[in-house]
């Protein structure tokens, strides 16, 4: 059985405890993100924090990204959507396209696809060969190494839903003309190879996963639970990062105010 096949898709949380747990995260995080951006804490600058979000079409990614970054300061971090490249990119390396996004010490960005698309939708649809997408792994690996090695802080996420939940959300999304724009044919035709991509994924996670940016796999079928969820791993994967980093994790500062 791989990773996606052993997803627990059951958790639930309640309007309350969502909201409790979503103001104390942002809270936290916004706290770690002055932290590392030498805002806060007297320690200069840490390393960049990147946030890789990945998963089929309508698994939340969007949703999770505005719980996560949409209380900080605009100033304080981007979001990066990534389509198909241009063909100007397509000249170039397949990494090269990201180099310009990637967020320098102190900063943050939020990728919304990557450069897993090359282990994903090239390998799927055939717009890399074998070859180069077996190749890919290699790249992979070794480039996140160096970076995290360097000067960031990786954050990997993989959203999931099943099948009926994402008819459910497309069926939401036509209905809607303020969503409609969300949705293309291709969404549509994408769902006949959703286990094909999966298989894509579960190698993606074999051979990607390594100790410096492991795979963080969320069942998405409740948003509220996987809001949540993505944002408690972000400040988990933060606090981590910066101890690797050898930079002082601090104390959540509404502990601080309780002991003065």
């Amino acid at each position: 059985m791989g990773i996606l096949d052993k997803l627990d898709m059951s958790n639930r949380i309640d309007k309350g405890e969502y909201e409790r747990r979503l103001a104390e995260g942002q809270r936290r995080l916004f706290q770690l993100r002055l932290h590392i951006g030498g805002l806060m804490g007297g320690s200069g600058l840490g390393p960049g924090l990147l946030v890789l979000m990945e998963g089929p079409d309508a698994s939340g990614k969007g949703g999770a990204i505005k719980a996560t970054v949409g209380h900080l300061d605009p100033r304080h971090f981007k979001v990066v959507s990534y389509a198909k490249p241009t063909p100007q990119e397509k000249n170039h390396h397949f990494l090269w396209r990201f180099y310009r996004e990637l967020p320098g010490l102190g900063e943050m960005a939020v990728f919304d696809r990557s450069w897993y698309g090359r282990v994903l939708v090239e390998r799927v649809e055939g717009f890399a060969t074998k070859t180069e997408w077996k190749r890919a792994y290699e790249a992979i690996v070794d480039f996140e190494e160096s970076l995290c090695l360097e000067s960031i802080i990786l954050v990997k996420f993989w959203m999931h839903v099943s099948d009926e939940e994402q008819l459910r959300r497309f069926e939401g999304r036509a209905a809607d003309p303020l969503k409609r724009w969300k949705l293309t044919d291709e969404d549509w035709r994408n769902r006949d190879k959703n286990r094909t991509y999966e298989e894509a994924a579960e190698e993606m996670f074999e051979r990607t996963a390594h100790p410096l940016a492991p795979w963080d796999v969320i069942g998405g079928e409740q948003k509220r639970y996987a809001r949540v969820a993505v944002l408690e791993t972000v400040i988990k994967r933060v606090e981590e990062g910066m101890a690797r980093w050898g930079m002082d994790v601090p104390q959540h500062v509404d502990e601080l105010d309780a002991v003065q």
